[in-house]
């Protein structure tokens, strides 16, 4: 049937009476399936073929879906498919609506509605965020001379957000005599933002307006200028920086850089020691550094170290010294010292901090007195005070667990001695310490309140390593409800990510409670592609390695259930956005492990979006994924791209989520995989889109919106797996 012409098949919702299932007790298997042919009686929607032909290298691919793509998000008929998989979807899960309920109401029970952040000094000032009773956005606010002082609020998100169905504020800075915020706010959830101005004197708001910007942005010494990023309409790709001087029209703003090469994303902020503004170029394995002094907002960027393909860097200073991390030389990143005068010659750099094979560095805080190293090894994120006084002994900031997470905090000062570093792991809620290097005092500022009945010592959490089918060792994090003996044999949830070198290191999470108080075993998979075991993880996970992502998280979960960690018959897999592509190639390649799968906001269509360089992100991740144009590229990225490899096989059941303005995976591709997925899947196991009209990549922007979205995921699985309630 066409597109304009669906019928939106809407029953009465299908009420089950079963017995629920607590945590206290096994749930029983056989239930799960018992919904399964009354569902399957309501027909879903049926997206007409229109076929295209796509030509690369004499290679003919038929894509009947192609049309599901509109970039202005206003074709009849494309709409029209949309509302009726979202108006199928309530549908099929109408009969676990109270179960959604119930687990949102779990969920936003254990939030301490009036809550704040820790206060930052900054100057004679405290800023923190702090939310209210019932709502949704928080308010940024200060305190002048004390921590207890008057409270002055300087942004209510709250009241900016009236009216809206998305709202966010991406960023927000103050000038450094404390009298100005610029903030940037994103109405659409399309990462486009508008930066507006308020007078913290007055409370007056200024007229300037800067459209169609980044999030990143920085202040001039001078209280006037702001430096900002402009983006390209279509690819959405923030390539210029310009200057803006207040109370001026943002038309006559001043272009002071523009990247040409649109494999670069930009950056641009200022350092912690405030001298300096650095616009930062980034590729995938290449950067350049820009540096201008904070006081000569007209004068001109200088390159700090010109670009070298391959070489990624990244530039921080303190007592009028830079600091390099850099891979020159050295897989895992390594740390020099050197002037601006001769930071052109990295000859005449001086090692700091040497490479080391078995430890990664991601970052470094400057002080005065002390270098702090956030670096990973064993697949643990850690920290390193190095005293820059002559004859200073190095340490590390000390863990009270095995598996944890330890990570940098706001550190505005650079004359101070106190590190603020977050803690967290898969059972310690997030946690802010202020640690003096001077004396090794540490200070719980705060932990994330977790109301109820919340107990850590409920709950059990190991690291264990699974072999991989090439004898490679996959570190996996899990977590479990104790005892775990209480039963033979529970359901499992194995999450994983494995892209960008970007790590699924253990955190808690208030919506995986409800997962853990009902037996649910928990586990991350840190699979190749990431960085949890340094740089070579990630360099194994890419480009002609991207198979091993896909191989580690199918021995991950085989192993998991070997090993007695999870029932085979009801083991879950969950990623999004790249970790939507993991989940859209497994289930191509393994389906038979899944009982369930969680594809949120998924890169499925991965051929034919790289093809195209006006979509967002595309030119960025050539050498992510490969160069499609290249055909040797071409042909290995077809071989996984999960749209490309669908086939006639049973598939397991399938929760799709996407949103119509996602500006990082478009709407099309999780919209154009399931109704291909519904062409050639031989099974009766649920196939479900559910694609949010008002947002984007992240998601809902309210803080309670985003626990909703998790229950009905949560609702999802758990039904599967024999729960009702």
């Amino acid at each position: 049937m066409t597109a304009n012409k669906i019928v939106r098949r809407v029953v009465p919702a299908v009420v089950l009476l079963l017995a629920g299932c607590g945590s206290e007790s096994p749930p029983a298997t056989e239930d799960a399936d018992a919904a399964d042919p009354v569902l399957t009686e309501v027909s879903p929607p049926d997206a007409q073929q229109r076929p295209r032909e796509l030509i690369e290298h004499g290679d003919v691919r038929i894509d009947n879906y192609y049309w599901l793509r509109d970039d202005d998000r206003k074709d009849p008929d494309v709409i029209a498919y949309l509302e009726a998989e979202n108006a199928y979807t309530e549908t099929m899960t109408a009969h676990v609506k109270t179960l959604e309920d119930t687990l949102y109401e779990e969920m936003v029970s254990r939030i301490k509605q009036d809550d704040s952040s820790v206060p930052l000094k900054v100057d004679d000032y405290w800023y923190y965020s702090r939310y209210s009773e019932g709502q949704e956005y928080p308010v940024f606010a200060r305190r002048k001379g004390s921590e207890d002082g008057p409270e002055q609020v300087l942004v209510d998100v709250n009241e900016l957000a009236e009216g809206y169905e998305f709202f966010q504020v991406g960023n927000y800075k103050v000038s450094d005599d404390h009298r100005i915020i610029a903030w940037a706010e994103d109405t659409v959830s399309r990462r486009q933002y508008t930066i507006r101005f308020k007078n913290l004197d007055t409370g007056g708001m200024y007229p300037d307006r800067l459209e169609n910007a980044s999030a990143s942005m920085a202040w001039a010494a001078d209280n006037r200028t702001l430096f900002y990023i402009r983006k390209d309409p279509q690819t959405l790709l923030g390539y210029q920086v310009y200057r803006h001087r207040l109370g001026t029209d943002p038309a006559d703003d001043v272009l002071v850089y523009e990247e040409k090469d649109n494999a670069f994303y930009l950056g641009v902020f200022r350092s912690k020691s405030r001298d300096w503004i650095y616009i930062a170029s980034s590729a995938t394995i290449t950067s350049e550094v820009r540096v201008l002094a904070a006081d000569q907002p007209e004068g001109d960027f200088q390159v700090f170290l010109p670009r070298e393909t391959g070489h990624e860097y990244s530039v921080t200073d303190a007592g009028g010294r830079f600091f390099v991390t850099t891979n020159w030389d050295a897989e895992n990143f390594r740390v020099m010292e050197t002037s601006l005068e001769q930071s052109a010659d990295k000859s005449t750099w001086t090692e700091v901090i040497p490479h080391r094979d078995d430890v990664l560095i991601h970052a470094v805080e400057p002080y005065n007195d002390y270098l702090v190293i956030n670096e990973r090894s064993d697949a643990t994120r850690k920290l390193r005070v190095l005293p820059r006084t002559e004859g200073g002994r190095e340490f590390f900031i000390e863990s009270d667990e095995a598996a944890y997470t330890m990570y940098l905090g706001a550190n505005a000062e650079i004359d101070s001695h106190v590190l603020r570093y977050g803690y967290t792991s898969l059972t310690t809620p997030f946690s802010t310490y202020d640690y003096d290097m001077r004396s090794g005092e540490r200070e719980l500022k705060k932990r994330a309140p977790v109301l109820g009945d919340f107990d850590p010592a409920n709950y059990g959490t190991e690291r264990i390593s699974i072999t991989a089918r090439d004898g490679t060792e996959v570190p996996v994090s899990i977590v479990y409800r104790k005892p775990f003996e209480l039963y033979a044999e529970r359901p499992l949830m194995v999450a994983g990510y494995g892209s960008y070198g970007s790590s699924r290191d253990p955190s808690f999470s208030i919506a995986n409670l409800a997962l853990l108080d009902r037996g649910i075993v928990y586990a991350i998979a840190h699979i190749r592609g990431g960085q949890e075991m340094g740089r070579k993880w990630y360099e194994d996970g890419k480009m002609f390695n991207k198979i091993n992502t896909f191989t580690d998280f199918i021995d991950v979960t085989r192993g998991l259930v070997e090993k007695g960690y999870g029932d085979s018959e009801r083991v879950f897999a969950m990623g999004g956005s790249a970790g939507g592509l993991l989940m859209g190639a497994v289930i191509n390649m393994a389906p038979e492990l899944y009982r369930g799968v969680i594809a949120a906001v998924p890169f499925v269509d991965v051929v034919t979006t790289m093809l195209d360089e006006t979509i967002p992100l595309t030119s960025n991740e050539f050498d992510e994924w490969g160069n499609p144009k290249i055909k040797e590229q071409y042909d290995y990225m077809l071989s996984y791209s999960p749209y490309d490899q669908i086939k006639a096989q049973d598939y397991p059941n399938l929760l799709v989520t996407t949103g119509l303005h996602d500006s990082q995976v478009q709407y099309w591709e999780p919209a154009k995989w399931v109704a291909k997925l519904r062409d050639h899947k031989t099974d009766n196991n649920r196939l479900l889109l559910k694609t949010d009209m008002e947002v984007g990549h992240g998601g809902s922007s309210g803080r309670f919106k985003r626990y909703r979205d998790r229950a009905f995921m949560w609702a999802f699985m758990l039904d599967l797996a024999g729960f009702r309630e």
